[in-house]
């Protein structure tokens, strides 16, 4: 019997990624629910995907996205209002008989007081626990991808890479280990009402991950650590809200404090193997940095 499972921002780093391993399966129907179509259309070359149009403020394409749905991963956009826009994606769920949702969430989500970013993803994992749905929670560290997303353009042009993160140490993850997971929670059993915390294997500091780059592709990295005004006033030049901004140096401040180094063996206990190194990583993505 066929599964209908819909992915959510499945345009974005992680749900790509899900959408494309759960293709890989018998017995899976993939619906790939997008902000926008053209943006979705790689996705349609996938066997068995079927790409839907998601709009938060339109009810009719909620419903046609949700209907027949027998799970859904959950990923809600990084914007000030994602908790508004949760709470609608777990209501359409509810009243489609949605039986199990897998959230994308973040890594010391359950800390308390944590930090902005916690917070909001906390705020929306308790509405999802209330609704009545099975749930369970991923919880990654920062993604090894975010290098080729937002770093690649001055380890090209500069070889550096700018942060205020200092010599804190990130558990850094491959995002395709956190889409297996998602695949095998999805697709397996026992996994209801269980939080995960997801790392890589083992844990660096900015400056390692420079001489990683260098040492894989030949070319010269440096790591800059950029004082925290400076890193403030970078993001004003760019026009990034106040609200983003001080979430994001409320989360580099935790990884200049070394709260983010802790490494767990979650992966390769849900997936039976072992999570991608940063070296591997960069291995298979040199064109981002070269």
């Amino acid at each position: 019997m066929h599964q209908t499972i819909l992915v959510t921002g499945a345009t974005g780093t992680v749900g790509r990624e899900v959408v494309k391993q759960l293709s890989m399966l018998d017995g899976i129907r993939v619906r790939a629910g997008v902000h926008s179509l053209i943006k979705g259309e790689n996705l349609r070359r996938l066997p068995g995907v079927e790409v839907v149009e998601m709009e938060f403020t339109d009810p009719e394409s909620l419903h046609a996205a949700f209907t027949h749905a027998d799970k859904v991963f959950m990923v809600t956009p990084f914007a000030q209002d994602q908790t508004e826009m949760a709470r609608t994606l777990v209501d359409e769920a509810r009243k489609a008989g949605v039986k199990h949702i897998v959230k994308l969430s973040a890594l010391g989500a359950g800390e308390e007081p944590g930090i902005q970013l916690g917070r909001w993803h906390r705020e929306i994992e308790r509405y999802i626990e209330q609704s009545g749905i099975p749930y369970t929670f991923l919880r990654p560290a920062s993604f090894m991808q975010n290098f080729d997303n937002y770093n690649s353009e001055t380890i090209k042009q500069e070889g550096k890479i700018y942060m205020p993160c200092g010599d804190g140490k990130v558990s850094y993850i491959d995002t395709r280990d956190i889409a297996a997971v998602a695949v095998e929670v999805l697709t397996g059993t026992g996994h209801e009402g269980q939080v995960y915390d997801l790392t890589g294997p083992e844990a660096l500091s900015v400056d390692e991950v420079a001489d990683t780059i260098s040492l894989v592709t030949g070319k010269p990295v440096l790591f800059v650590d950029v004082p925290e005004e400076n890193a403030r006033a970078a993001m004003q030049q760019q026009h990034v809200p106040d609200w983003m901004a001080d979430a994001l140096l409320e989360l580099y401040s935790v990884h200049r404090a070394g709260y983010s180094s802790g490494v767990t063996s979650r992966v390769e206990e849900l997936t039976g193997r072992k999570p991608h190194s940063f070296r591997q990583f960069v291995k298979e993505h040199k064109d981002c940095f070269v």
